[in-house]
């Protein structure tokens, strides 16, 4: 645990308790719309094959995980360490771009 407080800055066993609930919470919510997001373009279950359904529900999650990992960060006080982990994960991306 000590390592990847050090990894992440932190100082306390709390702040990392409440970035894990961050994580927790943005992936539990970002796959819960996803759902309603692709019946509303035309993607239901039933009227679309397995294989689209699921490439398009996975390629919808990306973007929604994206704004709402910044948005719990924010409400739960920790925008910055997350503000600064989403720059990371997109320049790893190749999407640097968007944040100059």
């Amino acid at each position: 645990m000590e390592k990847l407080k050090k990894r992440w800055g932190i100082n306390s066993n709390l702040q990392i308790a409440v970035i894990f609930l961050v994580f927790a919470i943005t992936g539990s919510t970002a796959a819960k719309l996803a759902e309603p997001i692709t019946e509303m373009v035309g993607l239901g279950r039933e009227t679309t094959t397995a294989w689209v359904y699921w490439a398009a529900r996975i390629l919808l999650i990306f973007p929604i995980y994206q704004v709402l990992l910044v948005l719990f960060g924010w409400v739960f006080g920790q925008f910055q360490f997350f503000w600064n982990f989403e720059k990371k994960m997109l320049n790893r991306l190749g999407l640097g771009f968007l944040f100059k």
